[in-house]
């Protein structure tokens, strides 16, 4: 009697085949890539349904690993990095001459919108990628996926960071425009314009066209967790914010297992001034990233946690809720180890209690800051930097003008070390609004009021010239909110209510800049 084997064991067989193929060939090139993340992934949120969103990548994967690939997509589009990289180990442990998901493996550790990868992640990428140039079993299209990454680990040593990010955005445009049915292309060929986008291009040229895309595929792929993601960060600026909010209220309840995606939504609550669900979202997003650290066996914190502490504290802090603000902040001062070690973690230990001494004009307080203890901060001049700006603050309005010309000095010779790096020029022009507004205090001070007020302009007009860093839900004081401040202690209630209603309008609802406005409005 003749036997039937089911398709499905047929299917599986065949893959089986496929991976076997050259298997030995590329296992002795996997042994060549370094630290590459293995294990179990950790995520905190729903066991079942589904956690990180729907994606369907058409790829050569096996079709027993196609469920696996697939969550690592989703994992990659919600920036959850670490366990992306665990879900391409293990397509690749099982099938070492899937090319894709060494591609993964590349992706995995460019975090376009983050810092520069390390050295030890450039070196990982790369490899990965000549594996995967190296394994014939793979289409057309993969090879173009597979080369548009490489763009950016492509001579690493002889180009900056930002001259790479724009060679890949242009060869992910050149996926999108070949094979326009391919929905993954015109997702990820939308946070590439996100990546190359021009800090300093106020009409958001590249935002826009990325928003244009993905506003068409969210209400084709309303659970696709790259596509909510990518439209906040497409639109996370004044003005536009307000289109991405559909996205906004809606990115948590699709991937609710990853703690950044709890937290992303934030970014626009915090454009539009909506306290209650910026506070809200980062709560939920920092007991998310508490439980994934206890998950992950983490020696300290991890930074996630780190990153949405600074969003609830600036959220209570405009909502005039400073007790509950004291109590994180309180916390934060108990934390002895973050990891890993980044920036993220540095601006939290700098801004979170630099606001909450500003915030508050409390200047004895802002004037006895101290960086956090048991941390690197020679690698973070920039956050170092908020501390000794909030501290000259301080010294000044306490008539302490010897110590602020100390804080100054600082100030600079942290700008000296940004402005030497290739890769921190956005840093670097945020330090310098810092210096510029510190000496239209000091100036102030002195007497020199024409002075200070032409120097409080020039870094107002400087900063609203420049978008702020990813990081941050907004300067621990905005340069035209000091400005308002200053016109007011002048007497020049008209000015003043303009550089408030402006700042406003790039800062809707800021406590301060609302008491500010309202003031200059009882003086006119």
């Amino acid at each position: 009697m003749q036997r039937y084997i089911p398709l499905q064991v047929t299917l599986t067989i065949l893959s089986l085949l496929v991976c076997c193929k050259n298997k030995n060939e590329t296992a002795n090139k996997l042994a060549d890539l370094p630290g590459l993340k293995r294990g179990t992934i950790v995520t905190c949120g729903p066991e079942d349904g589904e956690r990180f969103g729907t994606v369907s990548f058409s790829a050569s994967v096996p079709l027993n690993l196609r469920d696996d690939f697939n969550v690592a997509i989703a994992l990659l589009h919600s920036f959850e990095y670490d366990e992306a990289e665990k879900m391409f180990a293990k397509v690749i442990d099982q099938c070492p001459n899937c090319a894709m998901a060494y591609w993964g493996v590349a992706m995995s550790n460019f975090h376009p919108l983050w810092m520069p990868p390390s050295q030890e992640e450039l070196v990982k990428g790369s490899k990965a990628i000549n594996i995967a140039r190296s394994i014939q079993d793979k289409s057309k299209r993969e090879s173009d996926y597979i080369e548009a990454i490489a763009k950016f680990y492509e001579r690493s040593d002889q180009l900056d960071h930002v001259s790479r990010v724009l060679s890949f955005e242009k060869a992910m445009e050149q996926v999108y425009q070949n094979y326009p049915d391919d929905k993954e292309a015109a997702v990820f060929y939308t946070l590439a314009l996100n990546a190359g986008a021009d800090p300093r291009d106020k009409s958001y040229t590249k935002q826009r066209k990325a928003f244009s895309i993905l506003n068409k595929l969210f209400e084709e792929e309303p659970l696709h967790p790259g596509v909510a993601h990518y439209i906040i960060h497409n639109y996370d600026y004044p003005g536009l914010a307000e289109l991405a909010l559909p996205a906004a209220r809606k990115y948590a309840s699709i991937a609710p297992a990853s703690a950044h995606a709890q937290h992303m939504p934030s970014h626009i609550f915090t454009r539009l001034g909506l306290w209650d669900e910026c506070a809200r979202s980062n709560l939920v997003s920092v007991s998310a990233a508490q439980c994934y650290a206890e998950k992950a066996n983490i020696d300290g914190h991890w930074d996630e946690e780190l990153h949405g502490l600074d969003y609830v504290v600036y959220a209570f802090l405009q909502k005039k809720e400073d007790s509950l603000a004291k109590k994180y902040v309180d916390y934060v001062h108990t934390i002895d180890k973050v990891y890993p070690v980044n920036f993220k973690g540095a601006y939290a230990f700098a801004a979170i209690p630099a606001r909450y001494t500003l915030e508050r004009k409390n200047w004895r307080e802002a004037s006895a800051l101290q960086l956090h203890e048991n941390f690197p901060w020679e690698k973070f001049p920039w956050q170092e930097a908020i501390i000794h700006f909030a501290k000259l603050v301080g010294n000044i309005h306490l008539n302490r003008s010897a110590i602020a010309e100390q804080e100054l000095g600082t100030l600079k010779a942290l700008y000296g070390k940004l402005a030497a790096d290739k890769n921190k020029s956005l840093e670097a022009a945020q330090v310098m609004v810092q210096i510029k507004a510190s000496e239209a205090l000091i100036e102030y001070n002195k007497g020199n009021r024409d002075k200070a007020l032409e120097l409080m302009s020039a870094a107002a007009d400087m900063e609203d010239s420049m978008e702020k860093h990813p990081v941050t839900p907004g300067a621990v004081i905005p340069a035209r909110e000091l400005l308002g401040e200053l016109l007011l202690e002048m007497n020049r209630p008209s000015l003043a209510l303009e550089a408030f209603q402006l700042d406003l309008k790039n800062n809707p609802n800021r406590r301060n800049g609302l008491i500010g406005a309202a003031m200059a409005a009882r003086n006119k």
